[in-house]
């Protein structure tokens, strides 16, 4: 796939697709840091439909009751571990905090995504030979 055959991301919620099995399914579970520090809570999962992949986790982060948060993206490269509460990342917080933040108005999702990628050091997965991680724990089946 080249970033002109990338298809544009939804969430779950927003297209026509569910999760097969819902104990793998990560929304609402607190993303840990390296340090096993909160980062926040998954509120959403960013996927290609063209391939039945999710590429990114949605995280809120700060706020009160989910008011005020701010939505950081975090590629499922990232994810080290699963566990029933808990989805372990091998990003620091600030990192994660400090990742690039997307505004439609000002950049395409195509530049975005890749300087995402490229903010968190992973290939993006329209590259030439990128392969899906495979997710650790009991979430090994696809989305």
């Amino acid at each position: 796939m080249t970033a002109e055959q990338m298809t544009t991301l939804r969430t779950l919620s927003d297209a026509d697709m569910t999760i097969a099995d819902s104990s793998v399914d990560v929304r609402g579970r607190t993303v840990l840091d390296k340090a096993n520090e909160e980062i926040g809570e998954v509120d959403a999962l960013l996927i290609d439909e063209q391939e039945s992949k999710v590429r990114f986790l949605r995280v809120a982060a700060g706020g009160f009751f989910g008011l005020g948060a701010r939505h950081l993206l975090t590629p499922v490269d990232a994810i080290t571990r699963i566990d029933p509460d808990h989805v372990h990342v091998d990003q620091s917080r600030e990192r994660v905090a400090s990742a690039p933040v997307y505004d439609p108005t000002v950049v395409t999702e195509t530049d975005y995504y890749n300087d995402l990628y490229g903010y968190y050091g992973y290939a993006p997965y329209w590259g030439t030979g990128y392969v899906y991680p495979p997710l650790p724990s009991y979430a090994r089946r696809p989305y």
